[in-house]
């Protein structure tokens, strides 16, 4: 059993910086891949961010790519997301999860823990 608690979000203009921090509690945090997912009012979730177990690998949607990263801190039971050149369509709440070991999959239905959720609002 894995809990999750986002902090980092706020209100920010357009080519700002933020950054997430997803706080894990339970066993066994280094087992777990983790990933960072955003919903904007009346979309799907989307996926934005993974980072395996191992930490050795990192993938992101094309429409971050370049601009945010994922990163994290076993001894500290967090992973972070950096978001950099912030856009008004990165307007979202987003949300971290987790899934015990495996890839860093895209598909939010592969994560068995989620946090709260994070606002993040980017003016233009």
């Amino acid at each position: 059993q894995v809990q999750l608690v986002e902090s980092g979000g706020g209100l920010v203009q357009a080519g700002g910086s933020l950054r997430l921090s997803c706080a894990a509690s339970g066993q066994a945090f280094s087992m777990y891949t983790m990933g960072w997912f955003r919903q904007a009012p009346g979309k799907d979730r989307e996926f934005v961010a993974a980072i395996t177990w191992t930490g050795g690998s990192t993938n992101y949607a094309d429409s971050v790519k370049g601009r945010f990263t994922i990163s994290r801190d076993n001894a500290q039971n967090t992973v972070y997301l950096q978001m950099n050149s912030l856009k008004p369509e990165d307007t979202a709440v987003y949300y971290c999860a987790a899934k015990f070991i495996g890839d860093g999959s895209f598909r939010p239905s592969h994560y068995n823990y989620w946090g709260q959720g994070t606002q993040v609002t980017v003016s233009s």
